[in-house]
């Protein structure tokens, strides 16, 4: 699936960075449709050697106001048996992107848009943007990452406390217990995510590759399994070039003066 199907997921590539855009009127909600053409564009994203970073946004209005509840009131037991795997490992296709990601919310980011967002390394908020998992005032839970990213990014308690209530997070408390990473102007947060993201358009995108997969794959072990993981990586990175690159340029030049080739 690419740009030319996709309805409402377009993947836009500009000096190395790829904006994953929902753009589905009005409230980017995010129907079984949307979610299979967010994994077909986080796999392109992912396959694409142009493309070091992702910047994922909605708009200036709206990140993603949550699932489709019109389709999901029509859906049985046995429909949602046969979905919610599709369904989380839609939004786990974002998540392993081998690359960083940035979610960029304006507006509204609720339910699945939420955990949308925290399928990105790092989330940046607009000052008056409105974050939360309100599935429990529709009688369930949250079914696409919601009860375990959440409480891995934020802690248990307060995961427990947003997941039980429903209740909706402004930007200032989302930065405060540690949902977003940045509050700014709304005007300015798809601009923020871009430099953020443009950062890596000349790294050492290996090791930022090694680098995320240690701490993600890291988090789901315990420390001595982990610390493995981080032996693995570290002195498989020997075998780039980037790594010769890296350190020649260090001794002769100094620091952050390398010119990395991606190999």
């Amino acid at each position: 699936m690419t740009d030319a199907t996709r309805e409402f997921v377009r993947l836009e590539v500009a000096d190395g960075v790829a904006t994953m855009r929902l753009d589905r009127p009005k409230m980017n909600a995010l129907n079984v449709q949307v979610q299979e053409e967010i994994r077909a564009a986080a796999h392109e994203a992912t396959e694409r050697d142009d493309v070091k970073a992702v910047v994922v946004w909605g708009g200036e209005r709206v990140f993603a106001a949550g699932a489709d509840v019109k389709e999901m009131a029509d859906m049985s037991y046995t429909d949602m048996v046969k979905r919610s795997g599709g369904l989380q490992s839609a939004f786990s296709a974002v998540a392993r992107i081998p690359k960083p990601v940035v979610a960029a919310v304006n507006g509204y980011a609720l339910g699945g848009g939420c955990e949308l967002a925290l399928c990105a390394d790092i989330r940046i908020a607009a000052d008056d943007a409105t974050l939360g998992q309100p599935e429990i005032l529709l009688g369930i839970i949250p079914g696409a990452g919601g009860t375990q990213r959440l409480t891995r990014l934020v802690g248990p308690s307060r995961a427990k406390d947003l997941i039980f209530t429903g209740r909706f997070v402004a930007a200032d408390e989302a930065l405060a217990i540690g949902l977003v990473d940045r509050v700014v102007p709304a005007a300015e947060v798809y601009d923020t995510a871009l430099a953020w993201a443009g950062q890596f358009s000349n790294a050492a995108s290996y090791a930022v590759r090694a680098a995320k997969e240690t701490i993600d794959r890291g988090l789901e072990v315990d420390l001595e399994t982990g610390l493995e993981i981080e032996r693995q990586q570290f002195a498989a990175l020997f075998a780039t070039e980037d790594r010769a690159i890296g350190m020649q340029s260090f001794v002769e030049q100094g620091p952050g003066k390398a010119a990395f080739v991606a190999r």
